[in-house]
């Protein structure tokens, strides 16, 4: 049952990233095309912000899909890594466009040009409204909750949206008071929005990669928790790592009393490890003090 009900929530999960993938992605290009025509930069760098929302989806769709597969001779801990590989080439793209809007958006400073704001506010309303469509399948459809790729991506839809009442507000503000300044400035403050989002993707996937203790983990508690199992003298060479988010691994050496029993300490460790720390492989080795 446990089996049936871990195959359902991937069922739903992929269900709802993909009717968040085809709503989002499909919403960025009306916004990008719309930029253009209406010359917005507001709307470009909205676009440019959903972009983020669209590899977010997508990479966490491949996740899923990949983590599927079986490992191999040549890859004995699995794909997982290709998510965080994913996650850092989208976190640099991220910088290059959050870049090339600022750059932009500072020559608009000097000199605004007209922008047709009626149009862009039609566009970047339907924005808002996908957002909040894509957000709401995933609420429904996706485990959201427990499931830390939705949750990014969920993250991810909700700051876009943010995005896209900052062009509303733009437009407002061109239409009423032909302020054309509004869109530059909220041009930047969207390109802020995308440096800091990309920076914690770049950030994380980094430290992933570089074998870090996962941010959930306390490892003086682990240490202490290891320390507290009965016949337990000492514990050394205690490592806690990820393999992609969620999925942790941990390895150490348990000094024991000659008295105890290696493997009651060992079944006593990896259970008091797996149960309270989300971790899913161990490498627990059990030593006895020399005479």
């Amino acid at each position: 049952m446990g089996h049936c009900d871990c195959h359902c929530k991937a069922t739903n999960n992929k269900k709802a990233l993909s009717i968040a993938l085809t709503i989002t992605a499909g919403i960025m290009f009306l916004e990008f095309w719309g930029g253009l025509i209406t010359n917005s930069l507001a709307l470009l760098s909205d676009s440019g912000h959903m972009l983020s929302d669209v590899s977010a989806l997508a990479f966490s769709l491949f996740a899923l899909w990949i983590s599927a597969k079986p490992a191999t001779d040549k890859k004995t801990f699995g794909f997982y890594r290709l998510e965080i590989l994913a996650a850092l080439f989208n976190g640099v793209t991220l910088f290059v466009i959050a870049g090339f809007i600022i750059w932009e958006a500072v020559h608009r400073l000097a000199l605004p040009p007209a922008v047709s704001s009626g149009s862009m506010m039609i566009i970047a309303a339907i924005g808002l409204v996908a957002n909040l469509l894509s957000a709401w399948a995933l609420i429904r459809q996706g485990d959201v909750k427990d499931n830390i790729n939705l949750r990014s991506a969920y993250l991810h839809i909700i700051g876009d949206a943010l995005g896209s009442v900052g062009a509303i507000v733009a437009g407002l503000l061109m239409y009423y008071w032909n302020w054309y300044i509004a869109d530059p400035i909220i041009s930047v403050i969207v390109a802020v929005v995308i440096f800091k989002g990309a920076w914690g993707v770049v950030k994380q996937a980094v430290h992933i990669l570089m074998e870090g203790t996962p941010a959930n983990v306390d490892m003086q508690q682990v240490k202490a928790t290891l320390a507290g199992i009965d016949g337990v003298i000492d514990v050394h060479d205690l490592r806690v790592w990820s393999l992609t988010t969620g999925m942790n691994s941990l390895c150490c050496h348990l000094l024991i009393d000659n008295g105890k029993s290696s493997h009651a300490v060992l079944q006593k460790a990896v259970q008091v490890i797996t149960g309270g720390y989300a971790v899913h492989y161990t490498a627990i080795q059990v030593e006895k003090q020399c005479r």
